[in-house]
């Protein structure tokens, strides 16, 4: 997975900073993502949903709007109706140099922006706003006593989020005149409300009467108690996760079901891109990359084969101990195996058969964190010895490949 920077030209000839989220190998599909009012692309919540969804094989474009992040232009020339021109602006650039967005993804007030600017997308499918008014005045409440000031001297400086911004008059009058209803319901896409109950900044009502102006197919998910930007990594994931898993309903995610086709119990590996030696792997429903690293001519998009043989080893080490332990009732606290394969000499290997050429080497450092006694630390060391996969990699292994 890797990110591009890219530029293209807003509403008003502005020049709009954009970074472009890329999977491993050809994207699936494309999608849009609006972030909140006076925010960027680059907060966490804009990133982690880009970064997940690119995982499942949709590239994700991410811009910031007018005035805003390292877009250029005035952002006190700026309104609402400007922020849906720049999102038709992104759609026409995505549909100009790589394909129109199926997906369309707004937070809080770009969540507002994106329901107005679907109707202008025939190729999007579904549309998912995170934490968004009803109604995009809703902002408004965020200006306070400063409102009076800017309808009577045409502007005033107010502080958002501990940065200071010019709101004109123009921008209360153009938000003011905007309604969402009439898009929302005439809408034709499935949509994704979600929305957290404990949102200070934009209360769940809103949620409720965005989820009743829609017509179906429509989806309403609660992130408990999130915050409305979702600052907290977990929130921001969970977020992340169940968009992934609800737009597959409705976007043909070509390279997942590829993987996901698997037979129980089979991993199964896949060439991500017949260009690089990067590797997409399904088991059991789980998804992992796979590449070399750069000084071998990959992408280190994820470890290496040795490195994923080596975490195999590390992680059999450390449940074969915890299970030992719980099963003795010893008191121990946390289990860290550190793991480091390398190509050693075989004269220099003391417990080798081998005396000539040279043998493939796993050094294991064992971590033991516990109210433990030297007996319990000696006999710990012992039992990682008899880690399933230790036992493998140093019994006689009989691999058949047939093609199919």
């Amino acid at each position: 997975m890797k990110t591009e920077r890219l530029e293209f030209i807003g509403h008003d000839g502005s020049t709009l900073a954009a970074r472009l989220d890329l999977p491993v190998g050809k994207p699936a599909a494309f999608a849009l993502f609006a972030h909140c009012f006076t925010c960027s692309k680059d907060i966490p919540a804009a990133r982690r949903i880009a970064q997940r969804l690119a995982s499942l094989g949709i590239a994700v474009l991410r811009f910031d709007f007018t005035g805003l992040g390292h877009s250029g232009g005035e952002f006190a020339n700026t309104g609402f109706s400007s922020n849906v021109e720049d999102l038709l602006q992104a759609v026409n650039f995505l549909r100009e140099h790589y394909e129109a967005p199926q997906l369309l993804i707004g937070h809080s007030l770009g969540g507002a922006a994106m329901l107005v600017a679907a109707g202008h997308v025939p190729e999007a499918k579904a549309v998912v706003t995170i934490g968004a008014p009803a109604e995009p005045d809703h902002v408004l409440h965020n200006f306070g006593h400063h409102i009076s000031d800017i309808c009577s001297d045409g502007q005033a400086e107010v502080s958002l989020g501990g940065r200071a911004f010019t709101i004109k008059r123009s921008f209360v009058d153009d938000i003011s005149g905007t309604s969402l209803e009439q898009g929302v319901s005439h809408l034709k896409k499935a949509l994704l409300v979600m929305h957290a109950p404990l949102d200070e900044t934009v209360s769940l009502d809103n949620a409720a009467r965005l989820f009743k102006m829609a017509k179906h197919p429509k989806s309403f998910v609660t992130l408990d108690d999130a915050d409305h930007l979702l600052s907290r990594a977990e929130d921001a994931e969970y977020a992340a996760e169940l968009i992934s898993v609800w737009v597959q309903r409705y976007i043909d995610v070509t390279l997942l079901p590829k993987l996901m086709n698997a037979p129980e119990g089979v991993t199964r590996v896949s060439e991500a891109d017949p260009n690089s030696f990067t590797q997409d792997i399904s088991v059991a429903g789980h998804h992992l990359i796979a590449d070399e690293p750069v000084s071998y001519g990959g992408n280190y998009l994820g470890p290496s084969p040795y490195q994923l043989v080596a975490a195999g080893l590390g992680a059999c080490t450390s449940m074969t101990i915890r299970m030992y332990a719980r099963k003795k009732e010893i008191p121990l606290d946390h289990v860290q195996v550190d793991v480091n394969h390398s190509k050693v000499h075989a004269e220099d290997c003391s417990g080798c058969e081998q005396t000539r050429g040279k043998v493939d080497q796993f050094m294991r450092e064992i971590t033991l964190t516990g109210d433990l006694t030297d007996e319990q630390r000696q006999r710990l060391l012992e039992i990682a010895d008899r880690c399933p996969v230790h036992r493998t990699l140093e019994g006689k292994i009989n691999i058949v490949t047939v093609l199919v």
